[in-house]
């Protein structure tokens, strides 16, 4: 699925960086995954980072908010998921047990988006397309291939969103190391796994992760500790599934690099 014109309701759909340094960061994935970046005006000293691969899409970043720096928010990747209404998600959502942190809005006539928090905490962004449809390449090398959720309550979190979103769950093995794919409409895209499973003392809180897929993971780690990065965990296989590991940029910012086995 390189380019993306439409993806069905349920599905990841945009990547997007929230930042202490939104000029060191943008350098920082330009170097790393070749992307070009298009900065577009948001106010009157405020950019939009589009970050792109041949003239489209596939993400974005930004300065986070000084509020946000003072609530000690740090660096992330945001992970928007598209639906047919904004309104009607929030709603469900907070039906649902979930947090409206920020009620829905409009973007200009970008989209509508809303800000919510899973009932086991973690975040993420709901996005109605207008013009901005999201990501326009997706599994392809320097682009989102998946997005896993890290969760204290897994089976919790399960019923929220496929209640939500209409996904289906398959999941795999038992306690902590037990995975949950989700898919939309019969195709995975989605993962989820208990973080008991990085150990006690990891003091991971619940959140989404994008993953990258890339051509090289270990020499594409290899760079990312070159230009200022940090591993997280260091470049492994995954038995039957693929190659990862996850990065930490300079800023803080977590995200993940993937190649697949097949």
């Amino acid at each position: 699925m390189p380019d993306v014109d439409t993806l069905p309701p349920g599905s990841f759909c945009w990547p997007e960086l929230a930042t202490t340094d939104q000029k060191a960061a943008v350098a920082f994935y330009k170097n790393l995954f070749g992307w070009d970046v298009n900065d577009q005006p948001i106010g009157p000293s405020e950019t939009y980072s589009m970050f792109q691969m041949r003239g489209r899409e596939v993400g974005a970043a930004y300065n986070m908010r000084p509020e946000e720096r003072q609530h000690g928010v740090p660096p992330h990747w945001n992970s928007y998921v598209s639906v047919t209404s904004a309104d009607e998600a929030a709603k469900k959502a907070q039906e649902l047990g979930g947090t409206v942190v920020a009620p829905p809005f409009d973007v200009m006539d970008a989209g509508r988006m809303a800000v919510l928090q899973d009932p086991t905490g973690a975040m993420f962004q709901v996005w109605q397309a207008g013009r901005h449809k999201g990501a326009r390449i997706l599994r392809e090398d320097g682009s989102l291939t998946w997005t896993e959720l890290s969760t204290n309550d897994p089976k919790k979190a399960e019923q929220f969103y496929t209640q939500l979103f209409g996904w289906s769950a398959k999941t795999g093995g038992d306690g902590p190391n037990a995975y949950t794919e989700f898919s939309v409409s019969g195709t995975p895209g989605a993962g989820m796994m208990d973080s008991s499973a990085y150990g006690p003392n990891a003091n991971v809180p619940p959140n989404w992760m994008p993953y990258f897929q890339v051509a090289d993971v270990d020499a594409t780690a290899n760079k990312a500790k070159e230009l200022g990065g940090k591993l997280f965990v260091e470049p492994r296989d995954i038995a039957n599934v693929g190659r990862f590991s996850v990065v930490q940029d300079p800023q803080g910012a977590v995200f993940a690099l993937y190649k697949s086995a097949r």
